[in-house]
């Protein structure tokens, strides 16, 4: 009886978690097909059990500079959004943090009332910002700023606009929570000492808030690895991040498996930063 209560949830992770795993590593060592769905499963029934692996499509990850370029666009694009949203999040939640009681759960609220609407509206917003005819422009021609439209949309700038604009809560709720359980006397203890604000912040606050710092880096960098819709709405079309290949190797190249292949590689390469956070969170 004591079993009972974790029945539903490991249920859950079986048929939502598990289940689609374990789909995605039999696509990825599948044969591709003619038929429909273009695949052809890696085992069988011939008198007894069949399995024969298709390892075509990790080979070629590792053999094609094209996904190993894709990979690393990914990262860097990640690292530097991670990066952003740190240098952003950390003064809004440490403002918030030493706010008065009474405002903290208002400022929290409008941290995260950008997911009281769709994700897809909020990066649509951004196109119709940023495009010829959109605000910035209009408002940079109508100053005498700009004789003719900025190319804004479609480029650097706009991909890193969406993703931050996207995952700033993300770093900004776990600093936060790092930043509200900080002693006060210590740094009052540093200042008492004839420490200036700035030597108190970083001889004091900065060291303490160190890991909830590593752990929001890691919180917008793991989900922001494999972001498809930002980059495909904003981003240049040069920008051939891992979930644009893999959305063209799925529907346009029909290639499942070396589609199911990138999705497998992804999860593995992430693997030691979700460790590394989950760690850093049973820490604290």
């Amino acid at each position: 009886m004591r079993r009972l209560p974790l029945l539903l949830p490991a249920l859950w992770l079986a048929v939502f978690v598990a289940a689609p795993l374990l789909v995605v590593l039999a696509l990825s060592v599948a044969r591709p097909d003619a038929g429909v769905p273009p695949f052809a499963l890696p085992f069988g029934w011939n008198g007894g059990p069949v399995w024969r692996p298709n390892w075509e499509p990790f080979s070629l990850l590792v053999a094609d500079g094209y996904y190993l370029s894709a990979f690393l666009q990914s990262a860097w694009v990640a690292g530097a959004t991670a990066g952003l949203c740190l240098l952003l999040g950390f003064p809004m939640a440490l403002g918030i943090s030493r706010a008065a009681p009474r405002w903290r759960g208002p400022l929290l609220m409008a941290v995260l009332l950008p997911f009281w609407t769709g994700f897809l509206p909020r990066i649509g917003a951004w196109t119709g910002i940023l495009r010829d005819e959109g605000w910035v422009n209009g408002l940079l021609r109508g100053l005498g700023w700009a004789d003719a439209p900025l190319p804004l949309l479609y480029s650097n700038t706009a991909l890193f606009l969406g993703m931050v604009h996207a995952y700033l809560p993300f770093a900004v709720l776990p600093l936060y929570a790092s930043l509200s359980r900080l002693d006060l006397t210590l740094e009052d203890a540093a200042a008492d000492l004839g420490a200036t604000p700035a030597v108190v912040f970083r001889t004091v606050t900065l060291p303490l808030a160190a890991p909830g710092a590593l752990a929001a880096f890691l919180l917008v960098f793991i989900p922001a690895a494999g972001e498809y819709v930002i980059p495909e709405l904003l981003g240049p079309p040069e920008a051939l991040l891992v979930g644009r290949v893999l959305w063209q190797e799925f529907f346009q190249n029909r290639d499942w498996p070396v589609a199911a292949a990138l999705a497998v590689a992804l999860l593995a390469l992430l693997i030691l930063p979700i460790r590394l956070f989950q760690r850093l969170e049973s820490r604290r």
